[in-house]
């Protein structure tokens, strides 16, 4: 069973309703994907997804299907038969995902910086506070992984969240988790690099109370992209995860 904060695991969940039994399906083997509780290439078995899930095999198979087309779920096919799995961590697919994530930040960027500048200052402060408990953390080395993906994850969500229309929010909400399955599985081996992660927000804050639309747009997308050559070294030394 997927256990929630504040749920007492010796109480069996009950069934999901009917009308929703297929979204609750999608977003916890999603959150089991995501968070490394089902790992990556490992065979996706229906069944025990059902027990785990408390959940009739129908909403199950359908959620499976859904996430194997956002591309949590791969069929992998041999001479005899073909099974699903959990979609490997690569380094081809980091930088893709890295590469389309740094560009819808930085449209929502742009859009931020041409707002009024009272407006844009409001933001900026929002955007310094986080930053400020980063290098806080870069400083004295002593943060724990998920503290800081916590607040890196906040600082770029804001950036969509004053920046981003409806159709570039949800985009970015179908991207993101992907992004934070290679970031909480590498995480603890990219902490070094955080000061260079702080000094990048620092340049796309200073883009934005400047108003300067396309600064900011290219300091967002470097992030990412930093963000992906960062990863792309330790996926080097570590090796893929699920990939064989």
């Amino acid at each position: 069973m997927v256990k929630r904060e504040g749920e007492d695991p010796s109480i069996p969940r009950a069934k999901a309703e009917h009308g929703t039994s297929l979204i609750t399906a999608i977003r916890e083997i999603r959150e089991l994907i995501v968070h490394g509780k089902l790992s990556p290439g490992s065979w996706i078995l229906e069944a025990e997804l059902t027990e785990k899930l408390n959940m009739s095999r129908t909403p199950v198979r359908a959620a499976i299907h859904w996430l194997q087309r956002e591309g949590y779920i791969l069929e992998h096919r041999n001479a005899k038969k073909s099974r699903m799995i959990v979609a490997p961590l690569t380094q081809e697919d980091a930088s893709e995902l890295y590469l389309m994530i740094g560009r819808l930040e930085g449209i929502a960027g742009r859009s931020i910086a041409m707002k009024p500048a009272p407006e844009r200052e409001g933001i900026c402060e929002e955007l310094q506070r986080i930053n400020e408990r980063l290098e806080a953390i870069s400083n004295d080395r002593s943060g724990h992984p998920n503290e800081i993906f916590e607040n890196d994850r906040s600082l770029h969500r804001l950036v969509i969240k004053h920046g981003a229309g409806a159709r570039l929010t949800n985009l970015h909400k179908a991207i993101e988790p992907q992004t934070e399955r290679y970031w909480r599985l590498y995480a603890s081996s990219i902490i070094k690099d955080l000061h260079l992660s702080v000094a990048e927000h620092a340049e796309v804050i200073a883009a934005l109370r400047a108003g300067d639309p396309l600064r900011a747009e290219r300091g967002l997308q470097f992030n990412w992209e930093q963000g992906s050559i960062r990863l792309g070294r330790v996926i080097q030394i570590f090796g893929e995860r699920g990939s064989w």
